[in-house]
C-alpha cells in the first residue's frame, strides 16, 4: 500500500515537471466577442480571455487585463495609451479591429517595441456601399418617408409630399480618396455625377479612370451637392468641416460621415442643419459615439443617425476579426504582422 502511493505521488511530480517545462501559451484579451469562428482558432493557440458584455470593458478592467497578457485584441472603444502601456510589461502585441487606431498611441507602442496590426482593405467596398445608401437615403428623405407612413399620416399621393433631391448629375465632393473615397466615386460615377476631390496628393490614375477632378477646399465646398467624408482622424483632419466651412458649402448641400465623429464640429454642424443652410446631414459616426440621447441632432428631421455601422455585414466583419486574429499571432511569434501599422519594428 505504501509502495503504491510513493508510485503515485513520483508519477505525479514527474507530470509536474514535465508539464512546467512545456511553453507557456501567450494569454491574450479580447475586448469584445467578435463574428465568425476566428476566436476560437485563436483560442486553440493561446489562453484566452474575451469581454463578454455588450458595453466595452470599463477602463479600470481594459488597465487590469492588460497587465496580465501578453497581446490586446481591441476596438475603437478601447484606448491604448501610455498609461495603459506603463502598467503591460507582458504587452508584446495590439491588434485593432478596425482600419483606424486612433485609439492607440502608436508611437508609444513602437518606442516599447510593441507591433500593432489593424484591418485595411477588407471592408473598403462595404463601407462605401453604406456611405452611398447614406447619401441616397438622406437624398430621398428615406427615414423621413417611413416615420410618416408609421404614423399613419399618408392619406393620398401629394405632389408636394417629401420631395428631395436628385442625385443622378449631382456634384460630389470627396474629402479623402484613399480606397473608399475611391470607391465612392465608382459608385457616383454609375449615378453619372460630377465628382471633385481634395486630398494629399494629386490622384491622376483615378482622375482618367472616373474623371474626377482635384480642386481645394474652398471650391469644393462651394460646388458641391454633396460632401462626403473619407479621412482618418487626425490633427490636420480635426474639425476640418467647423463654422466657416459650412458657411461656405453650397445653400442646401448635404454632409455625409463615415469618416470619424471629430472631424466635424458637431456644434457647428448643428447651427448650420438648424439655421437652414444646410440641407441635412446623414452620419454614421459622431462626436462623442454614443451619441447622447438630448444631442439636438436627434431633434432635427433632416438628420439621418446611424450608430457606426458602415463596415457591419457578416463577410466584411467576420474578415475582419481574422485579419485581427492574423495579425496578433504573427506578432507574438516575433514575425511582421501581415497588417502593422509600425513596420519600422521589422526593418
Amino acid at each position: 500500500m505504501v509502495a503504491r502511493s510513493s508510485t503515485a505521488r513520483l508519477a505525479a511530480v514527474r507530470a509536474l515537471a514535465v508539464e512546467m517545462e512545456r511553453p507557456t501559451r501567450p494569454r491574450v484579451f479580447v475586448t469584445r466577442q467578435l463574428p465568425g469562428d476566428a476566436l476560437a482558432r485563436l483560442a486553440a493557440q493561446v489562453s484566452l480571455r474575451v469581454w463578454e458584455e455588450q458595453l466595452p470593458p470599463p477602463r479600470d478592467v481594459l488597465l487590469s487585463e492588460a497587465r496580465e497578457v501578453d497581446g490586446l485584441i481591441t476596438l475603437l472603444t478601447d484606448r491604448v495609451d501610455e498609461p495603459l502601456l506603463d502598467g503591460a510589461h507582458r504587452l508584446r502585441a495590439v491588434s485593432n479591429v478596425a482600419v483606424g487606431y486612433d485609439n492607440i498611441d502608436v508611437a508609444a507602442c513602437t518606442a516599447r517595441r510593441i507591433p500593432v496590426g489593424n484591418t485595411p482593405g477588407v471592408l473598403t467596398e462595404t463601407t462605401a456601399d453604406f456611405a452611398f445608401a447614406l447619401l441616397m437615403g438622406l437624398a430621398r428623405r428615406v427615414a423621413e418617408a417611413d416615420t410618416y407612413v408609421r404614423a399613419g399620416r399618408w392619406r393620398t399621393w401629394e405632389p408636394g409630399l417629401l420631395l428631395g433631391t436628385d442625385v443622378y448629375g449631382a456634384t460630389l465632393g470627396l474629402v479623402g480618396l484613399g480606397a473608399i473615397g475611391a470607391a465612392m466615386a465608382r459608385r457616383a460615377r454609375g449615378f453619372g455625377m460630377r465628382i471633385l476631390y481634395v486630398n494629399r496628393r494629386a490622384r491622376p490614375d483615378l482622375e482618367a479612370e472616373l474623371g474626377l477632378t482635384r480642386v481645394d477646399k474652398a471650391t469644393l465646398l462651394a460646388e458641391s451637392d454633396f460632401v462626403s467624408l473619407h479621412v482618418p482622424l487626425s490633427a490636420e483632419t480635426r474639425h476640418w468641416l467647423g463654422r466657416a466651412e459650412f458657411a461656405a458649402m453650397k445653400p442646401g448641400a448635404l454632409l455625409v460621415n463615415t469618416a470619424r465623429g471629430p472631424v466635424v464640429d458637431q456644434a457647428a454642424l448643428v447651427e448650420a442643419l438648424s439655421g437652414g443652410h444646410l440641407g441635412g446631414a446623414a452620419l454614421d459616426v459622431t462626436d462623442p459615439e454614443p451619441l447622447p440621447s438630448d444631442s439636438p441632432l436627434m431633434t432635427l428631421p433632416n438628420v439621418l443617425l446611424a450608430p457606426h455601422i458602415a463596415s457591419a455585414s457578416h463577410a466584411t466583419r467576420g474578415r475582419m476579426a481574422s485579419m485581427a486574429v492574423e495579425n496578433l499571432l504573427a506578432a507574438l511569434e516575433g514575425r511582421k504582422p501581415p497588417h502593422c501599422v509600425n513596420p519600422e519594428l521589422f526593418p
